[in-house]
């Protein structure tokens, strides 16, 4: 299964599939065999970097697909 990441409108990202995620240390947080997580946008989790729902009436950020612009060499 590839890895899907959702950006939820006014909410978190969602990450689905086969992945691991780390600290800046390269330490990985378990995740209890969790094929599905969402990750806080707004900061306001206690769970950070897991979303815990805080952003509810707090986070305004609708989030349409765009293309990048070419990549700097």
């Amino acid at each position: 299964m590839s890895t899907k990441i959702t950006i939820l409108p006014n909410g978190s990202a969602r990450i689905e599939g086969e992945f691991v995620i780390v600290d800046s240390e390269g330490k990985e947080f378990g995740l209890a065999g969790r094929t599905t997580v969402s990750l806080c946008r707004c900061g306001l989790s206690q769970n950070k970097p897991f979303c815990d729902g805080s952003h509810r009436e707090n986070f305004d950020a609708e989030t349409k697909a765009f293309d990048l612009p070419p990549k700097k060499v």
